[in-house]
Formats: C-alpha cells, sequence, structure tokens
C-alpha cells in the first residue's frame, strides 16, 4: 500500500508495480509490453506507456468483477463526486446512458426523455426496446438553441403516461445551460420512479459553487459524465455514478458489463483513476480559474462590436435555471454571417477550433486545463475576426427554428429491426424512419427510427445541411436518400 498511497492512484500504481516486477510477458497485448511495437506508436504512448498497457494480471484486477485496484479506484471516485458507486466507463458516456437505461428498462417500458437528448439514447431505446415519451425543451428564440426540459413538463409527461418507468434528462445542455433538477427530481421520485442524467458535459460541477449543482447533489439516481470532456482523462473515458435504493447495484453492474469489452484498455482506465486524483488534489484551484478567464473572456466578447456571449442573465427562465460560465457561446448573427462560415474563418486564419458551430453561434470551452495565455488569444483573436470580418451590408439570415415533433409510429427498436428500404430523401416524407438523422455536434437527433417523416422535417434537415453541419447517422450521410420502414413489412 505504500507505493499505491505515494502516488495517490490505486490502478495506476498497480499498473507501475507489474511493470517493474520484471515477469517475462507470455501474455496479451502482442506487443510484449512494448518490445514489438513500431516506432511510431513507442512515440505515441511512450516506452513507459507500453509497458504497463497490459491487461487482467490478477494483482490488476477486473473491471467486470473488480474486488482490489480498481475497485479501490472506484470507491475514491465515488467518494470525491458524493456517491455511492462509481463505475469505470471504456466506451464513452454512450456506454453509460446504454448502461443507465438497461438497468432500469425493459422491453415495451415508457420512459420520459428530452426531444434534446443525445443519439446515444436513441441507441438506449433500440437496445432496451422502450417507447420514448419527448418531452419538448424550452427553445431559446435570441440565440436559436434548446435549453433543458421544465419540471412542469416532465410532472405532466409522467402523469399522462402512467406506465413510465424512469425520467432521463440532460444536464447541463451542449451549451451549458442547466435545468431546474432538483424540482424534476421530485417529481420523478414523487410517482417512483429513478431520475437518470445525461451529465457528459457537467463532470466539473462538484468543483465550484460558482456551477450549478451537480446532479447528484439534485437527487439524480444514475449519473453519467464524460470524464475526458472538461477535465483530465483521456478520450473515450466516462463515469457512472449511483446513488440511493431506486437502482439496485447489482443491475446496474450487470448492464455495464454487458455493454463493456472483455479487454478494457488499463491505460484508459488508469487515466480516469488520474484524472480523479488530479481533481482531488487541484479541482477547485483549476476550475475556480477557468470561470475567472471564461468571465473575462466573455466580457470582452461583449465589448466587440457584432459578437454576443450569453451569461447569467437569461437564466430564470423556462428551461434555464443555471449556467456553466465556462462554455462560451459567442453569437456571431451581427457580423452578418452564420455560426459554420465563422468557424471555419476561425480555424483558417486564426488557427481557433472550436467544439461546435451551429446556425448562429460558435461555441468554445475553457477547462481547467486553460491558462491566461489560451484566453488571451481567445478574446484578441475574436476582436480581430469581428473587425475584419463584419459584413455591414448583409442582412441577417433566416432563422432554422426546430420543427414540430414528428410523431412516433413505431417503437426505436421495432423500426431498427424491422424490413427496410432506401427511397429519395426529398420523397421520404409520410414514410416511417428506420434510421437516425443526427447533426454532430452536438449530437442531437432530428429523426429518430419509428418516427413519421414530415415534409416539415425534410425542409428543416435540408437547410440544416446546406449550412455545412455534419451529418451523422443515417447510411447515405449525403442525404440523397433515408433508409426507412418497408410499407409492407411482411415483405423479405
Amino acid at each position: 500500500m505504500g507505493f499505491v498511497e505515494e502516488i495517490g492512484a490505486p490502478l495506476a500504481a498497480a499498473m507501475k508495480a507489474y511493470a517493474a516486477s520484471g515477469a517475462l510477458a507470455f501474455h496479451t497485448p502482442g506487443h510484449k509490453q512494448g518490445l514489438g511495437a513500431h516506432p511510431l506508436l513507442k512515440s505515441l504512448i511512450t516506452e513507459e506507456g507500453l509497458r504497463e498497457e497490459v491487461s487482467l494480471m490478477s494483482e490488476l484486477d477486473d473491471l467486470h468483477r473488480p474486488c482490489g485496484c480498481i475497485r479501490e479506484a472506484e470507491e475514491r471516485a465515488a467518494r470525491l463526486w458524493g456517491a455511492d458507486e462509481a463505475l469505470f466507463m471504456v466506451n464513452g458516456t454512450t456506454g453509460a446512458i446504454h448502461a443507465m437505461m438497461m438497468s432500469c428498462l425493459e422491453p415495451g417500458d415508457e420512459v420520459i426523455v428530452p426531444r434534446n437528448a443525445h443519439c446515444s439514447v436513441a441507441g438506449g431505446l433500440v437496445l432496451t426496446g422502450a417507447r420514448p415519451v419527448y418531452v419538448e425543451p424550452a427553445y431559446d428564440e435570441a440565440l436559436g438553441i434548446a435549453h433543458g426540459v421544465t419540471a412542469e413538463s416532465v410532472r405532466r409527461a409522467i402523469e399522462s403516461h402512467p406506465k413510465a418507468r424512469a425520467v432521463l434528462v440532460v444536464y447541463p445542455t451542449y451549451y451549458g445551460v442547466a435545468a431546474d433538477l432538483r424540482a424534476i427530481a421530485e417529481a420523478a421520485h414523487e410517482h417512483g420512479l429513478p431520475l437518470l442524467a445525461d451529465e457528459a458535459h457537467g463532470a466539473h460541477f462538484a468543483f465550484s459553487d460558482e456551477l450549478p449543482e451537480e446532479a447528484l447533489a439534485c437527487g439524480a439516481d444514475l449519473v453519467a459524465q464524460s470524464t475526458h470532456k472538461l477535465l483530465g482523462s483521456l478520450t473515450q473515458t466516462s463515469m457512472l455514478f449511483r446513488r440511493g435504493t431506486r437502482v439496485p447495484s447489482h443491475r446496474v453492474r450487470r448492464a455495464a458489463s454487458l455493454l463493456t469489452s472483455t479487454s478494457p484498455n488499463y491505460l484508459l482506465m488508469a487515466s480516469l483513476d488520474i484524472a480523479r486524483l488530479q481533481m482531488e488534489q487541484e479541482g477547485s484551484g483549476r476550475v475556480g480559474r477557468a470561470l475567472r478567464l471564461a468571465g473575462e473572456v466573455r466580457g470582452a466578447v461583449n465589448d466587440t462590436p457584432g459578437l454576443w456571449c450569453f451569461g447569467a442573465e437569461r437564466t430564470g427562465r423556462p428551461g434555464s435555471h443555471g449556467l456553466d460560465a465556462t462554455k462560451l457561446t459567442v453569437n456571431v448573427t451581427g457580423l452578418g454571417m452564420t455560426g459554420t462560415e465563422a468557424e471555419r474563418i476561425l480555424r483558417a486564419s486564426y488557427g481557433l477550433q472550436a467544439e461546435l458551430a451551429d446556425a448562429r453561434n460558435v461555441l468554445f470551452l475553457l477547462s481547467m486545463a486553460d491558462t491566461e495565455r489560451e484566453a488571451g488569444r481567445l478574446s484578441s483573436s475574436l476582436a480581430d475576426f469581428a473587425a475584419r470580418h463584419r459584413r455591414t451590408s448583409a442582412k441577417r439570415r433566416e432563422e432554422i427554428a426546430p420543427p414540430p415533433l414528428p410523431r412516433l409510429l413505431l417503437s426505436p427498436r421495432e423500426a431498427f429491426f424491422a424490413a427496410q428500404e432506401a427511397v429519395p430523401f426529398r420523397e421520404a416524407a409520410g414514410r416511417v424512419a428506420a434510421e437516425t438523422i443526427t447533426f454532430y455536434p452536438p449530437g442531437v437527433p432530428v429523426l429518430t427510427p419509428g418516427e413519421e417523416v414530415t415534409q416539415e422535417l425534410v425542409e428543416h434537415i435540408g437547410a440544416a445541411a446546406a449550412l455545412g453541419l455534419t451529418v451523422t447517422g443515417p447510411d447515405d450521410p449525403t442525404l440523397a436518400t433515408l433508409r426507412v420502414v418497408r410499407q409492407n413489412r411482411s415483405e423479405p
């Protein structure tokens, strides 16, 4: 234990100890602790990393039934984030969301879901066979983005669907807007339903009182966090937290195990252990710095003609109870251009890569890693960009409002496995979608399997694609065709 305590990360310590033990490797992986690794791989991972990139030695524990160093690492994470239990996830928050849903839902169950949920939720519906009861999020006309759902809308959905078995929420949204999760938790729990929170963008909430309250503290029963998005673990790593007794531990563990590789990568898992250690030691200071720097950039943006970055002044509205101020949503309509155009210019001319762009905005993230240097460059670049690229004579472009919610004619699972055919996208109105259409980021589906394709949806999707947003989900990303359920489902 001395080595573990010296490092402060039990899984990382166990990997180092094994690599230093001198045991000759007659086991996987095939590169044999770097012995046969290509020079490019050695330069990418480092020789020490390759020595530690092993799997399933007895002293390294087993993610599927942890009882040693992995268990201790997960317990330390649970204590830090205030959970009863933490599970390390190596297939992203997508895997954590699927595990949440599979631990609570059975085929035929109904689940309350916000319409602006991530596409991983649509995948979870296919896996579980559950039917979604969609709740429309509040829409901000000035920003052109959806916020969270309200407690009142969730309560109405529960009362009108007494067969619902769980409530799932997005907290916060990709743009950092947080709903009134305490009130939503009360509505769910009053009806005996567990609350599942997609907190992919809120892993840092626990480390500052200036940020929205973390989902676990608000009453969520299961919480999926993307540790890699705003903290210091490697991409593809996340954590799944459980609190309370509404969802039994064995169901969560069983679902997570079903969905996880039997050969999980130890470098990924160790990065979760180390990210927890970093936040335990430095979290408050690093998050506090990010908030201070974000405030400075936000102020500079709002002093720049043609740009606008919303802040706390837009909270207190429906679906907008709080704001993660480290998210900087820069509205560029005052420059007479779209967010996608601005994103391309900022990358090509200023070397800035934004997190996402939409019809009106470009989103920048400041994390615990950023310093005055990065924040200063962002502020000065945006000021120069606005001065050089403002189109004073251009009219504001037509806005793309969200289309009406389509009818769900089949469950997502039924549509996914139904006999299908490809039809011209422009002629798909009136058919039942067999695949998902998502613009990524933010990864919110516009159309999911089982929904009726309407003419309004066809026009909306075409307009969004024309902006240059990346289309994911359909077999044909050009949207020349769309896969739909065959009208005669008995056909081969």
